[in-house]
């Protein structure tokens, strides 16, 4: 009797221990498997701080990213990073298992949008990049974008922030305002700004304004990163001997201003009477013309050892230099007059 007892009993015990393997066996596999109730657009998930693993486990499956908060909590312990999850607002775009939803909120891989602004663009060009981006209205922008304040010990007498919204790609929460974006861009052109730029600049007797102007028009005049010295040459020369900066960019940013600017630039347009007209007005524009990049800030303040004063399109993005107006002349003959008369002749 004794002997039967002690082998059912034995036969229990290995069936309930073949139970509990085969059992955590399957809990294993459940946290290892992707689940598939998250919806095809996919699901945010918004984890605030001071969040319990328990609360976090609810918000996932109540976006459908995992199927249970309890496996969910089994998987953050058997990870070993249950204590190491992070706050932030995160994005799943497919099923997950509930291991890679640990991985993912513990590494800190939250939802970040891009926004990416070129080199050379000016406040309502960064504005209607905002608009067709979604993250607010062109209006709002230009509102942020006058924050003077976020600039004044750099530059006082700023009207708004033209010039100092630093060109660059931008990685921003899906609920950020234009307000948390320009204080950002304004952050990183004092970055990029720093404190040996702006001795340089005070070295070459330029205020930050003057400095950032200078680079404006610049970044305007030309797009080959090859040409930031030489046209900073050109600039700078005309400043030292008080010659008309003469640059068009200067004048299209002018009738820009005024609302009046078609895409042409007209010899009518070159006497237009705008302080911002380095044709009609010597010396800078009142200020920056456009967001320069951080060549561009450094070119303006270490031009290329040249004597030239003039420089024309050669129609390709790069430019011929000249030191004389004469050789200038020869220059716009060969690349602007002959250039567009082979042209229109279909050459």
């Amino acid at each position: 009797m004794l002997k039967r007892l002690a082998i059912a009993l034995a036969c229990l015990l290995f069936l309930g221990a073949g139970a509990a393997a085969f059992a955590w066996q399957e809990l294993l596999a459940r946290i290892e498997a992707p689940h598939p109730g998250i919806a095809a657009a996919g699901a945010f998930v918004e984890i605030e701080p001071g969040d319990s693993v328990a609360a976090i486990a609810g918000r996932l499956v109540t976006a459908g990213i995992v199927a249970d908060e309890w496996t969910f909590r089994f998987a953050a312990r058997r990870s070993g990073r249950d204590r190491y999850l992070q706050a932030g607002e995160y994005f799943f775009d497919a099923p997950v298992s509930p291991l890679a939803a640990v991985t993912k909120i513990a590494d800190g891989r939250v939802h970040l949008r891009p926004i990416t602004f070129p080199e050379g663009l000016t406040l309502p060009a960064m504005a209607a990049i905002v608009e067709a981006k979604g993250l607010g209205s062109a209006e709002a922008f230009a509102a942020a974008a006058s924050r003077t304040a976020l600039i004044a010990d750099l530059d006082p007498h700023a009207t708004d922030l033209e010039g100092y919204l630093f060109p660059e790609t931008y990685l921003l929460p899906r609920h950020a305002t234009v307000d948390v974006l320009v204080t950002a861009m304004v952050a990183q052109f004092r970055a990029v700004f720093d404190d040996d730029l702006r001795a340089r600049a005070a070295a070459r007797g330029l205020s930050v304004r003057e400095a950032v102007t200078l680079a404006s028009v610049i970044q305007r005049e030309t797009g080959s990163a090859a040409e930031h010295a030489l046209v900073s040459a050109v600039f700078n020369n005309r400043l030292r001997i008080g010659m008309r900066l003469q640059s068009d960019p200067t004048v299209i940013y002018a009738l820009e201003q005024a609302g009046t600017y078609d895409g042409n630039l007209t010899r009518t347009n070159m006497r237009v009477d705008s302080p911002y007209n380095t044709y009609r007005y010597g010396g800078l524009p009142p200020g920056p013309i456009a967001a320069p990049g951080r060549d561009v800030l450094q070119a303006a303040l270490d031009p290329a050892d040249a004597t030239y004063l003039y420089f024309v399109s050669r129609n390709d993005g790069t430019h011929a230099f000249a030191d004389s107006l004469r050789e200038h002349n020869r220059n716009v003959r060969e690349f602007q007059v002959e250039y567009f008369r082979r042209q229109r002749a279909g050459r």
